[in-house]
């Protein structure tokens, strides 16, 4: 029998060597730590989501204001930058409460820096936002109640810098069918001469609708206002247009601004005769790419204008007469395209052969428009002069 004092001993020895007890000490210690570190996890996340939002707000402001500026939507500084504040209390409200969408606003400074020169006025808009983020109730354990979220950006716009100079011709059809009705009504109702889509009359009927021809008129002339309101002092923009039909019927010579290719192509044209564009096209190309001393590269690099991009505006309603008149016209566009002209073209109520054609002449997606009413044709002459004669709004920081 062991004596009590031996039985001690053995128990004690066998407590120091029992480790059964440590897990939970050990977890009764690591616990807060780990849940700290998991709170301070989530915080993170949250900040790195809230900053993402907070951006994508502050960038959105700054190219809205800029925009607006550019296209005379707001009249000054003042307004740009009240627009620029709402844009980026409107976004964030997406996201957070309106307490902390009222601090943002509060704290959000806009600056506006307008730059005038001979050619006309640009801008850079600078938009700086923060709030700041309540943390988990954890984080606040570790001294964290809250984190501050930042955001800049920097814009530029204007119509006094071109990127590129632009010389620009206008392929435009006037055939026959162009005299047809485009559905378009002219109010008040009077009985007027109509034609079919062939050219032929039908005689005075009510109601009177816009004309084709007349339609073609007035977007090709909300292309070149376009024109020069990028470029109203007519430094870096030159035009000229082809009216055709069977043949090439009307054209004038490349010069500067719009207002020789208005009043002596485009307020002048009048419909009738068949369709084919292979003679305009061959045109088109061959003045663009002439290379001599009045090539429209010199000129533009003797103004100064190193820089320079050449454009087709390629419009018809119909289909050609002859499918050798395709076949010539679509080498034209191949060749012209490998030149590094663009081409847009305008399919305005044609048929698919003519919709074939255009489309495959085109610069490709963007290039190509197919105009079902007079409202489609004068947007896509629109969004053409917006695209091709003003600076676009860039996010620079």
């Amino acid at each position: 029998m062991m004596s009590p004092i031996s039985t001690l001993l053995s128990e004690a020895s066998a407590l120091l060597r029992d480790r059964s007890g440590n897990f939970g000490m050990v977890t009764a210690i690591v616990l807060p730590v780990l849940v700290g570190a998991a709170s301070l996890a989530i915080d993170v996340s949250n900040i790195v989501v809230s900053q993402r939002q907070l951006q994508e707000a502050s960038d959105s402001a700054a190219l809205a204001a800029a925009t607006a500026l550019k296209n005379g939507k707001v009249a000054n500084a003042d307004e740009a930058k009240a627009l620029a504040k709402d844009f980026v209390a409107g976004q964030m409200s997406n996201f957070v409460d309106q307490a902390t969408v009222a601090a943002i606003k509060q704290s959000l400074v806009v600056d506006v820096q307008t730059t005038v020169t001979s050619n006309g006025t640009s801008y850079k808009i600078n938009v700086n936002s923060n709030y700041a983020l309540t943390t988990t109730p954890l984080s606040k354990v570790f001294g964290y109640s809250t984190f501050n979220v930042a955001a800049g950006s920097t814009t530029t716009s204007g119509v006094n810098q071109f990127r590129s100079a632009v010389s620009m011709t206008l392929v435009l059809d006037e055939s026959g069918s162009m005299l047809a009705n485009t559905g378009t009504k002219i109010v008040p109702t009077t009985s007027c001469q109509q034609y079919n889509t062939s050219g032929r009359s039908i005689g005075n009927i009510s109601p009177c609708y816009v004309k084709k021809i007349d339609a073609l008129k007035s977007a090709s002339n909300l292309l070149l206002d376009e024109l020069d309101e990028a470029d109203p002092k007519a430094k870096f923009v030159r035009t000229n247009a082809i009216a055709w039909s069977g043949t090439i019927q009307d054209s004038n010579a490349f010069s500067w601004g719009t207002a020789k290719t208005r009043t002596q192509v485009i307020n002048t044209m009048s419909a009738g005769g068949n369709t084919e564009s292979a003679a305009p096209m061959k045109k088109a190309y061959e003045d663009l790419i002439t290379t001599n001393s009045q090539s429209e590269t010199e000129i533009q690099k003797a103004a100064g204008n190193t820089s320079l991009t050449k454009y087709i505006v390629f419009m018809t309603d119909g289909e050609n007469n002859a499918s050798s008149s395709d076949t010539s016209t679509l080498k034209t566009c191949t060749s012209a395209k490998t030149d590094g002209i663009k081409i847009y073209s305008i399919a305005f109520m044609a048929p698919d052969a003519g919709q074939k054609l255009l489309e495959a002449c085109s610069s490709g997606t963007g290039f190509y428009f197919k105009a079902e009413s007079m409202k489609d044709l004068l947007d896509a002459f629109q969004k053409i002069g917006e695209d091709t004669g003003k600076d676009k709004t860039l996010l620079t920081n």
